[in-house]
This record gives C-alpha cells, sequence and structure tokens, in this order.
C-alpha cells in the first residue's frame, strides 16, 4: 500500500528523530535529548557483553549522561531505515547501526553494528520514542592502539565529567559469552 503525503512527512520526521538522537548521544546536547523520548520509554540494549534494560524517559537520559562522558568518544549511525505505521500516532521503525565507542578510562576501542527496532508514538504533534530495542549483530573491543593521537575530543568538553557519573549498574547487566 503506498504512503499517504501525511505518512511521508511522517516518515521524514521519524528519521529526523533518529538522526538527532544519534548526533545528540555523539556531542552529549542534553537539550536536543530532553524530550525526544515518551515518559515510559522501553529501552534494552544487548552486545556481546552486556545487556543495558530501561524504563522512563528519566533514567534512560541518565544512563546517557554516564555513557557518554569525559572519557569518551563516540560515532553511531544509522542507516536503511525500515518505517511502517501501525496508526496515525504510531509507527515502528528498523535501523542498522555502525558505531565506534572509544573509552580512555577502560583504555578499549569498541566498533561494530547492530539492528535497532525502535517504536514511536506522536504525543501533542511530535514524534517520541516509546521503545528502542538493539541486538549486536556484530561487536569487536580492542585495546586503544599506542601512539594514536586524539586530536579532536568533544565530549572532554561536554559530556559529563567522568568523576561526577553516577552509579546505574542496576540498569546494566555483565555477562561472559
Amino acid at each position: 500500500m503506498p504512503y499517504t503525503l501525511e505518512q511521508l512527512s511522517d516518515l521524514e520526521d521519524i528519521k529526523v528523530l533518529k538522526h538527532r538522537y544519534f548526533r545528540g548521544i555523539d556531542t552529549a546536547d542534553w537539550a536536543l535529548l530532553d524530550g525526544m523520548f515518551t515518559d515510559d520509554v522501553h529501552v534494552e540494549y544487548v552486545g556481546g557483553t552486556y545487556k543495558v534494560s530501561l524504563q522512563g524517559a528519566d533514567n534512560m537520559l541518565e544512563f546517557l549522561k554516564n555513557s557518554f562522558h569525559s572519557q569518551a568518544v563516540a560515532m553511531h549511525h544509522g542507516h536503511s531505515p525500515e518505517i511502517t505505521f501501525s496508526g496515525p500516532d504510531e509507527a515502528e521503525g528498523l535501523w542498522y547501526l555502525e558505531d565506534i565507542f572509544i573509552k580512555f578510562n577502560d583504555q578499549t576501542h569498541t566498533y561494530g553494528t547492530a539492528i535497532y527496532r525502535d517504536r514511536y508514538v506522536r504525543e501533542d504533534g511530535r514524534w517520541k520514542i516509546a521503545s528502542s530495542v538493539y541486538h549486536r549483530v556484530m561487536e569487536v573491543i580492542e585495546p586503544l592502539h599506542e601512539g594514536a593521537q586524539y586530536t579532536t575530543h568533544h565530549l572532554a568538553a561536554h559530556g559529563r565529567r567522568f568523576e561526577d557519573c553516577t552509579d546505574i549498574s542496576h540498569l546494566i547487566t555483565w555477562e561472559e559469552r
């Protein structure tokens, strides 16, 4: 069935929402991220050694602020969105993620891919993320390369100071695989 003109407009709004999410986390733009999630957002991220499971926008923002801190560098790209509408104010999206995450405090470089399965709802005329779940397709963790030069580090100035990070261990399960 072809999209209506309103759905085509909504499709672009949802794509922009997800792209802003990726930019917001990589640049620690908390003002951009605030209001992007429903109050009861459900999140589950499953990687090679971890599982993040949380409920609620406040928990999501706290998780992000503690993950994208001053000792991290990140790059997230969402590709090939497949978005379907389940109603006039509801949609589902499938995204292919490609990411890099460097943690200077752990001296690790993680890169990989994942498949996001999101659910979106329109509240007060704005699309928001109501659920976001990903499972890794590939994840590689290696030590930082000796002698590498990091000439730009945006999160050092804009992310939460590492020493101000709070305990979010109740949101993350670490698993040996």
